[in-house]
């Protein structure tokens, strides 16, 4: 799995011009399932995500968790941050795990978060997307296994 996560003051999501997902203060998530990706993998990165401490406390530090700022998360879909570029011009995507594969364990990744008492917007999966992200820092962190 290969997460990019942002810290953002708000973001948004729409499909055709119409919002489908939005937040406020919190986490977007651009999620990549790798092919070799199980349940087990989605419970440890979901755990991760929540308790990642890049929230700012009274010190201006980065020492808070989503939990602790009662944050919400925006998870999008995202198979291409499994491409690989190396060769040639146009990326290979083989390492994502088909959408077969990759929708149910999406799915579930955000069933977990939801779980976990987060309240998770998402936009559509495998569909065109326009997402509006206002990165807060900036703080960008890419999680991978």
């Amino acid at each position: 799995m290969r997460i990019v996560v942002q810290r953002v003051l708000e973001a948004s999501v729409r499909i055709d011009g119409k919002t489908v997902g939005q937040i406020g203060p919190g986490l977007v998530l651009l999620i990549g399932i790798h092919a070799s990706d199980t349940e087990t993998d989605m419970e440890f990165w979901a755990d991760k995500c929540i308790h990642l401490r890049i929230f700012n406390d009274e010190h201006e530090k980065m020492n808070r968790s989503l939990l602790e700022i009662n944050g919400e998360i925006l998870a999008i879909s995202q198979f291409t941050l499994y491409g690989d570029a190396r060769k040639g011009r146009r990326p290979s995507f083989i390492d994502a795990a088909r959408p077969e594969v990759a929708e149910p364990l999406y799915n579930g990744f955000v069933g977990l978060l939801r779980e976990k008492g987060i309240q998770v917007a998402t936009g559509v999966f495998g569909a065109m997307m326009d997402v509006e992200i206002h990165n807060s820092g900036p703080v960008t962190l890419i999680l991978e296994r």
